[in-house]
């Protein structure tokens, strides 16, 4: 399975979430941020859910939904989300499918040594399926906001 590039459509595929299957059907209708973050109840991660959470209303009222992606089993997000009272799915990518079709796991220096994990990235998927833009290795601070101007602006 190739990488998902912008300009195209998101391949086929299933993942389970916090809020049952979860298709690439799924991205159509509406715009959809799609987050894939390291681990849930980590610091970084935690703010960056919670501030998804906290603009929420503001992505819906730009017709978005969220939707986060983790390699965590479904038992960690549904605590994650029960202590976050988060309102959106969360993706349990075990097997790394995900991971893999949005080309986010990298080599990362943690505590000094090299590690395989998932760089912290954000996409854009238009209501037609469409990657339209990406964000990867990020920094939590502010970026909510990032997304939240560049989805107000594509759906005007």
């Amino acid at each position: 399975m190739s990488s998902v590039t912008i300009g195209n459509a998101v391949p086929a595929f299933t993942a389970q979430s916090t809020q049952g299957e979860i298709t690439q059907n799924n991205f159509l209708s509406q715009w959809t941020v799609l987050y894939f973050y390291p681990k849930d109840s980590t610091p970084g991660c935690t703010t960056q859910a919670q501030n998804f959470r906290d603009q929420l209303e503001n992505f819906k009222a730009a017709n978005c939904q969220i939707i986060g992606v983790s390699r965590d089993s479904l038992k960690s997000h549904d605590n994650f989300t029960g202590k976050q009272s988060l309102p959106f799915a969360l993706v349990s990518d075990p097997d790394e499918t995900l991971c893999t079709l949005f080309d986010v796991m990298k080599m990362k220096n943690m505590y000094g040594k090299q590690v395989r994990g998932v760089e912290r990235s954000t996409f854009l998927i238009d209501p037609k399926g469409v990657l339209v833009k990406e964000w990867r290795g990020l920094r939590v601070p502010g970026h909510v906001d990032q997304v939240l101007q560049a989805v107000t602006e594509a759906a005007r």
